[in-house]
Order: structure tokens, then sequence, then C-alpha cells
């Protein structure tokens, strides 16, 4: 069931999940810094990230004695980060339309 399996995913971790897919070399230092984040906050989206399996971590060689890793969205985190988009798109909507509807007296 889509509900048990991602009740900690929130829309901070929506956001990791589109900047780790698009920059998989990335550290959580740089997501910090595009995110506007704490280090620990990253850290914490990370690991939920991984606990629900929408991530893993992958060690590459950059250079001979200088590994590094990526953070790989996994086929189930694709799946799910276009249904979580969705979702949060309709959630942003709903909230506009009732913010609009309020100030502009349809309530």
């Amino acid at each position: 069931n889509f509900m048990s399996d991602n009740k900690k995913i929130n829309e901070d971790d929506l956001k990791v999940l589109h900047l780790v897919h698009t920059n998989p070399e990335i550290s959580q230092r740089g997501i910090a810094q595009q995110m506007g984040f704490s280090l620990g906050k990253v850290n914490y989206c990370i690991k939920a990230l991984t606990e629900v399996g929408f991530i893993k971590l992958q060690n590459f060689s950059k250079s001979k004695n200088k590994p590094g890793y990526l953070y790989v969205l996994t086929p189930k985190g694709i799946k799910e980060k276009t249904i979580l988009t969705k979702r949060f798109l309709q959630i942003k909507q709903l909230e506009y339309e009732k913010l609009y509807n309020y100030f502009n007296g349809n309530k």
C-alpha cells in the first residue's frame, strides 16, 4: 500500500529526490546549499528516502585513490517520485483554490 510505505516522505524529501535524480553525484553538502537546508536535515531526508527504498548509495571510482559515491534512484523511487509529485501538486492546487476563494469572498 502506497500510504503505509511512504508516510514519512514529505515535500522536503521529494525536493531532495528531484535534486538527486538530476544530479546523482551531488554531495549532501551540495544538496544542503541548493535547498537551503541544514546538513542534518539533508542527512535525515536521505536516510528516509533510503529506508523506503527510493534511493541507494552507489560507489564509483572518481580517480585511482579517490572513491566517490552516487545517489541512485531505484525503479521504485522513480515511479513513486512521479506519484508523489502529482499528489503534492494536487494538494498545492487545493490549498491555492481555498486561499483564492477565501480572499475573494467565495467561502
